[in-house]
């Protein structure tokens, strides 16, 4: 709940004020896929915001689960070492789902990760000295600024070309 605060412009002599809940450990958790249709080289951003909880086993499932259902083909997914991604539960559901495979990212390469691209600009631009008063708040500014990010092809682009991956489409 509390704000990332950035430097900010104001009339000489009015100081901005940021009003925030102290001691308030409420977060919203969310889950993200920045899929590309090689046929269409189009890149699309997929997500799911959690108010108050972490991000477990189930609920990556349940998001696989929905991905599945509204992308058409196979799934390549390239995925960071989290806990819940390596789980026994998930590599029962790769093993089971033909069109779904799965490579991992090396340790501790958060810089290869272009879904941490798509965090750190909403995180420090429309989101930066932003401040809520309740969870809820929090949770419809994060939906709002992440489907305005969904469809511009240019900056989710950008997002993968600067983890230096190298992509090759026909």
């Amino acid at each position: 709940m509390a704000p990332l605060v950035r430097k900010t412009w104001s009339p000489r002599g009015h100081t901005p004020f940021l009003y925030q809940k102290t001691c308030s450990h409420k977060k919203v958790s969310a889950i993200a896929a920045l899929c590309l249709a090689p046929s269409k080289a189009r890149f699309r951003l997929y997500f799911r915001l959690h108010p108050d909880a972490n991000i477990n086993t189930i609920l990556v499932v349940s998001f696989l689960r929905c991905l599945l259902k509204e992308l058409p083909g196979n799934l390549i997914i390239l995925w960071d070492r989290f806990q819940p991604h390596r789980s026994k539960k998930i590599q029962s559901l790769i093993a089971i789902i033909d069109r779904l495979y799965v490579e991992f990212l090396p340790s501790y390469a958060p810089e290869l990760n272009p879904v941490e691209n798509v965090w750190a600009h909403t995180k420090m631009n429309p989101m930066a000295n932003l401040t809520t008063l309740s969870i809820e708040s929090l949770t419809t500014q994060s939906r709002r600024n992440l489907r305005s990010l969904q469809f511009e092809q240019k900056l989710l682009r950008s997002f993968f070309k600067e983890t230096g991956l190298s992509l090759r489409l026909k």
